[in-house]
């Protein structure tokens, strides 16, 4: 199970990569940018095709990006998880959150195997404070079956 120290230590990061957002705006990563967004984090989308989602604009790489950030959120398919892990790593990003139902047994043995401080099968809406809507109830939840991490 996943730590909350690693879970403070990725949200201590007020800048970070966000891979999973897209240009129709129906993925939990374009949430993620919004909320998130709302609530003082600077993301980066990173997305290979689009310059910009909604007002946001895009890089097609972290290489593009305006400065480097130690930390990277992703929600895209289990598929393409250990793929979107490596090109991070390879980036020199120290924290990666896999959004729950992203994460793939590949990408987690990599991140463990490199190192890296991730955050996997938790849904980050429920840690980024202050907490609102449904994630306060999923939260209360977790914390009531003593699911969340310790």
């Amino acid at each position: 199970m996943v730590s909350r120290s690693t879970v403070d230590g990725f949200l201590s990061e007020k800048k970070f990569a966000v891979v999973g957002a897209s240009r129709s705006g129906s993925k939990f990563g374009n949430m993620v940018l919004k909320e998130l967004g709302g609530k003082g984090y600077t993301m980066y989308p990173i997305h290979p095709e689009a310059d910009a989602i909604g007002d946001t604009r895009c890089f097609r790489s972290y290489a593009d990006l305006p400065e480097p950030v130690n930390a990277a959120f992703i929600a895209v398919s289990p598929k393409k998880s250990a793929a979107a892990v490596r090109a991070a790593h390879e980036a020199g990003v120290k924290r990666i959150w896999i959004q729950q139902g992203a994460q793939s047994d590949e990408a987690v043995a990599f991140c463990t195997e490199h190192g890296i401080a991730a955050v996997t099968r938790q849904c980050i809406m429920m840690y980024a404070e202050p907490v609102d809507s449904i994630h306060k109830f999923h939260r209360f939840l977790k914390r009531l079956f003593g699911r969340m991490p310790q």
